[in-house]
């Protein structure tokens, strides 16, 4: 077995980390790296304290909203804001740093990680709304596609 690069190793933590969440659409994990270190982790799923969506359902499919529309509706956090207030919490900096997802950041992601510091997004699967990736280029975040499917192909190589 070949020993996986820093990408495959930090994107196939991050498909571990998705496991974590509680969302009755899409699993989605992230994780914060720098200096080839791990900083924080995320998944998406509600508020800490608070019912899961696995508990009380989904508003956003009970209303048969698409995927990439009213996000002010979901009761969950995304994974990549979750990564960015676990570090704040325990006072880690973020900046300069690459966030590894297993999803395309949304708009409101981007933003917040264009104003976390964070210079590098490496994401696994597309999403249906692209501002979030308009926006971190516009900003000067590097952005690189890393297709989920192919992590799997180059782990077992």
């Amino acid at each position: 077995m070949k020993r996986p690069t820093l990408d495959e190793y930090f994107m196939e933590i991050a498909s571990v980390v998705a496991k974590r969440s509680t969302c009755l659409r899409q699993h989605v994990g992230a994780v914060i790296v720098k200096d080839k270190r791990i900083l924080a982790t995320g998944y998406n799923g509600a508020p800490s304290g608070l019912p899961h969506c696995e508990e009380v359902g989904c508003l956003r499919d009970r209303m048969s909203v698409p995927s990439g529309e009213r996000q002010e509706l979901c009761r969950g956090v995304h994974a990549e804001q979750n990564a960015i207030i676990q570090a704040a919490k325990f006072g880690i900096s973020v900046d300069g740093g690459t966030l590894y997802s297993t999803h395309c950041p949304c708009i409101t992601c981007a933003k917040i990680i264009i104003n976390a510091g964070i210079k590098r997004v490496v994401y696994g699967k597309e999403y249906a709304d692209k501002n979030g990736l308009k926006l971190l280029e516009e900003a000067g975040v590097e952005i690189e596609f890393f297709p989920s499917d192919s992590l799997s192909k180059k782990v077992k190589n």
